[in-house]
């Protein structure tokens, strides 16, 4: 029985040393690159090609933030992304949130309920790059280019269906009865949707918040074709600009592009009690 204990406890304990190693090496390869461009963005142009190459930057410099944040524009490129990200978010998953109850908890003819979410997601199936000329031309016509709020429509049409998505799988998580019982005390439906059935769906919220958050802050061919000028363009775009037919300023794009990383970072902070789960809360069901 001591031999039966003690080879059990050996391999639980090599078990938990396997997860430990795994969830490690998922941390480096992850983390790395953002380490990497971090290092380099406190190098000077020569160190950034050392061989064998500098771990820890060796001379540290702010001379690439200088170059990025005070003597080019990437504070206006950073507020442009800040302001376009942010606006389509709160479209996007205000939007999203009403068609996704709808589309849980109301009855449809003719199972017109199945048809109405494929099409939406449908939509989502679409490469952006197909609809860029339908785009370009449409805010063209209404003299709407080189606009954020152009670009906030543009990115609403792509997160909505996604938002719409992850908000009726929540809403289908979440049980039916609790809304009935709020309505039978008095409660109208659309507060029995506020007070009973938002609340309880803050996790899917915060998920789709950040999901939508990520891939607005990161779009770069629909604001490389909608904006040409510094007043609207995003950061991606701005950074994208220090690569010329003459050199490639990798210690301009290094800083940059570290400090394109800070705002998703701290949202992710701050509502990482509802993401984790969210996220395993919210499987995407037909």
């Amino acid at each position: 029985m001591a031999t039966i204990r003690t080879r059990s406890r050996t391999r639980e304990m090599l078990l938990r040393l396997s997860a430990y190693l795994a969830i490690l090496v998922a941390l480096i390869l992850t983390l790395f690159p953002v380490y990497w461009i971090a290092a380099n963005s406190f190098k000077f142009d020569i160190d950034i090609f050392a061989v064998p190459p500098e771990w820890v930057p060796r001379n540290p410099t702010l001379k690439h933030y200088d170059e990025a944040f005070v003597q080019r524009p990437f504070l206006r490129y950073a507020l442009n992304s800040f302001l376009v990200a942010t606006g389509t978010t709160v479209i996007s998953v205000t939007f999203g949130t009403m068609a996704g109850y709808a589309l849980a908890r109301f009855s449809y003819p003719w199972q017109w309920r199945k048809q109405i979410s494929f099409w939406i997601l449908s939509t989502r199936m679409m490469p952006p790059i197909v609809s860029i000329i339908p785009l370009y031309l449409f805010f063209n016509y209404f003299d709407m280019l080189n606009t954020k709020s152009a670009l906030m429509i543009a990115y609403t049409a792509f997160n909505l269906p996604f938002a719409t998505w992850m908000m009726k799988s929540y809403f289908q998580d979440l049980p039916v009865e609790l809304e009935e019982a709020a309505i039978v005390d008095g409660d109208t439906r659309w507060g029995a949707f506020l007070h009973v059935a938002l609340p309880l769906a803050r996790p899917g919220l915060a998920a789709t918040a950040i999901f939508c958050l990520i891939i607005s802050w990161n779009e770069f061919l629909l604001s490389l074709v909608i904006t040409l000028t510094e007043q609207s363009q995003t950061l991606p775009i701005g950074i994208a600009g220090r690569v010329t037919q003459y050199s490639t300023y990798w210690g301009e794009i290094s800083a940059a592009g570290f400090m394109a990383c800070v705002p998703i970072v701290v949202f992710a902070f701050l509502v990482q009690k509802h993401l984790v789960r969210g996220l395993s809360l919210g499987a995407v069901k037909g």
